[in-house]
């Protein structure tokens, strides 16, 4: 007779993909219900450490364990690849906005050093740390890519989710009494988007079980350094219409280019999922660029802004829309394919009690 406890654990079970379940279920259930008095189990419930443990699982074997099969093996190779290139475009504006910042400030003198040491001081205590933890936790997104890319993923997570923690804080100005402009909100939510999908994909895709991450094409050293240079000649040589969004997006604009120009003359295949990784992080991207364009429509003299922004616009469009094309035909030839899973083995259950 089934008692409730394993009603209840199939029931959480269900989390994991059906033919995952078809080979392991038995057997996990049996290790949960080890050891407990079978008068107990109808008033016995899962711990929450257990319900976590399977759905970390659930989400480990969606993204392309060892043993997945082929549909999850993709996706889960697009989300590493979404995650490593978000991460890589955030790295590079948070690392030129600031090298520009001090050049700026500490070439103008006193004035200019003044000018940049105001944004830090003059304030209460709270408002001080704010300040200063929002001017420098983004730069952990280097190291959150270098780290990634040198296979130390604890790092990397940790890295990643301090470097998004900024993005939060402007939505706490309700809370505090602080109003926003209108429109301003849309732009805090798409930076919130922009900063937090990245990481959540990144401690999501990148567990124990995944492949190591990999550029590809290039050396992390180069491709960041390529990516430093786009960025700041971008605000360099168009600094008048240069927004919060202006340097990810060229960069974004110039690397996905430049990736469809790489893949067209290659024969040997590219990275599985590439395509689709990039036509996400372009949809994000356009996301964040036309929610920072509209509070400029209405702004007096910002034609030089709104033209770059609608010119940045005008490009992500069909980019992003020939990316999803490209991605939507090599899903449909690798599903055409030998069905089967894309590497052996199978990723550990955890259901040590």
């Amino acid at each position: 007779m089934t008692t409730l406890l394993e009603t209840r654990y199939r029931a959480v079970l269900r989390l994991l993909p059906a033919s995952y379940r078809r080979e392991r279920e038995e057997e996990m259930v049996e290790t949960y219900l080890w050891g407990v008095d079978r008068d107990l189990q109808d008033q016995s419930r899962p711990t929450l450490g257990e319900v976590a443990s399977i759905a970390a699982l659930a989400v480990r074997c969606r993204l392309g364990a060892p043993g997945a099969p082929r549909r999850y093996a993709l996706l889960g190779a697009a989300v590493r690849l979404f995650a490593l290139s978000a991460v890589l475009l955030l790295a590079v504006s948070a690392v030129v906005d600031r090298v520009l910042e001090l050049t700026w400030a500490f070439t103008r003198g006193a004035s200019g050093r003044q000018m940049f040491l105001t944004g830090f001081t003059g304030r209460n205590t709270t408002e001080t740390v704010v300040a200063v933890l929002t001017w420098t936790l983004p730069l952990l997104w280097a190291v959150a890519y270098f780290a990634l890319l040198h296979d130390h993923r604890r790092l990397a997570r940790y890295s990643a989710f301090g470097a998004a923690l900024p993005a939060l804080w402007p939505l706490a100005g309700p809370l505090t009494g602080d109003a926003l402009p209108p429109g301003v909100p849309w732009y805090e939510a798409s930076a919130v988007l922009l900063a937090w999908l990245p990481a959540l994909a990144l401690g999501a895709a990148h567990h124990r079980d995944a492949p190591a991450a990999r550029l590809p094409a290039g050396s992390p050293g180069l491709v960041f350094l390529a990516g430093c240079v786009v960025a700041g000649g971008s605000l360099v040589l168009l600094p008048g219409a240069a927004d919060t969004v202006w340097a990810p997006a060229t960069c974004f604009v110039v690397g996905a280019l430049g990736w469809l120009l790489w893949r067209a003359r290659r024969t040997d295949g590219t990275s599985p999922g590439a395509a689709l990784a990039l036509a996400a992080l372009g949809l994000l991207v356009l996301t964040a660029r036309v929610a920072a364009l509209y509070p400029w429509l209405h702004v007096p003299g910002a034609g030089l802004v709104v033209g770059g922004g609608l010119g940045q616009t005008a490009v992500l469009v069909p980019l992003t829309a020939a990316l999803a094309v490209v991605g939507g035909r090599d899903l449909a030839r690798i599903s055409a394919g030998t069905p089967g899973a894309v590497a052996a083995g199978a990723p550990r259950h955890g259901t040590r009690r």
